[in-house]
């Protein structure tokens, strides 16, 4: 399983050498993001400050193109809209890139790939992977509407019904991750760059099952024609080229979560 994270953290794209980056003299950019991804983007236990994966990737890209960031909160499903209107200059919270999404917003190189895992309870002993699942037709599976969780479990664990009642509806994954430890919902869904450290977190309550449903690339999000695009991309080239990026992964999926 250690392997398949790891796999999942560090599978980015080859590096290609990146010119000198643009000068943004200072400008102030918008970065909207959820603050409940864990580890990409979230508050600290105990404290009220937001920290993570993608927190400190915008710092290094912000300090390279010379920009100073200000950041707001919004719910995932307000998030693409919001930044499509140009209300935000840049979204993160792990944002999955796919083209319907991409008719709304402009999307950077990805910056990170990771795999679906599939999380149950630690006792859950009526399935054991998604073919199983599928024929469970007592099972629900926690999901946010419209996120990438979502289509999975409607078309790779269900019948490709998007009102099948057998998905139920959560505003957090948090709060459906809160259900499946309660047993209101049988299954979660979740990319291999959070699936280990929820299951750490939860002690004896959660396990991973089955095998990963597929890989998914994430970028930031921009309204469309925006002019950070292209200096972003290229910071991102050039931190995947010096392991800025790989350092970042080793500090959040095994460093942080194995320090908790």
């Amino acid at each position: 399983m250690r392997r398949l994270v790891l796999a999942a953290a560090l599978a980015f794209l080859p590096a290609a050498a990146s010119a000198e980056l643009p000068d943004l003299g200072g400008r102030e950019v918008v970065v909207v993001t959820e603050n409940a991804y864990p580890p990409l983007q979230f508050v600290a236990p105990g404290t009220s400050e937001p920290i993570g994966w993608e927190y400190d990737a915008m710092a290094e890209i912000a300090k390279r193109l010379n920009f100073q960031v200000r950041y707001e909160n919004s719910s995932w499903d307000a998030m693409i809209p919001a930044v499509s209107a140009g209300q935000f200059d840049i979204g993160m919270t792990g944002i999955t890139i796919r083209d319907d999404r991409a008719t709304m917003v402009d999307f950077s190189d990805p910056y990170l790939r990771s795999e679906m895992f599939m999380l149950a309870r630690a006792d859950e002993t009526r399935f054991d992977d998604a073919e199983s699942f599928m024929h469970f037709e007592e099972g629900r599976v926690a999901a946010q509407p419209g996120t990438t969780p979502f289509y999975v479990a409607v078309y790779d664990l269900l019948d490709g019904n998007e009102a099948n009642p057998r998905v139920s509806f959560f505003e957090t994954f948090g709060a459906g991750l809160q259900a499946l430890i309660a047993g209101d919902v049988d299954l979660a869904l979740t990319d291999g760059v959070a699936a280990q450290g929820y299951v750490k977190a939860n002690e004896g309550k959660l396990k991973i099952i089955g095998e990963p449903l597929g890989a998914e690339d994430f970028g930031f999000i921009f309204p469309k024609g925006s002019d950070l695009v292209a200096p972003v991309n290229a910071a991102i080239a050039e931190m995947k080229a010096d392991g800025t990026l790989d350092a970042l992964s080793q500090k959040w999926f095994l460093d942080y979560q194995m320090g908790q």
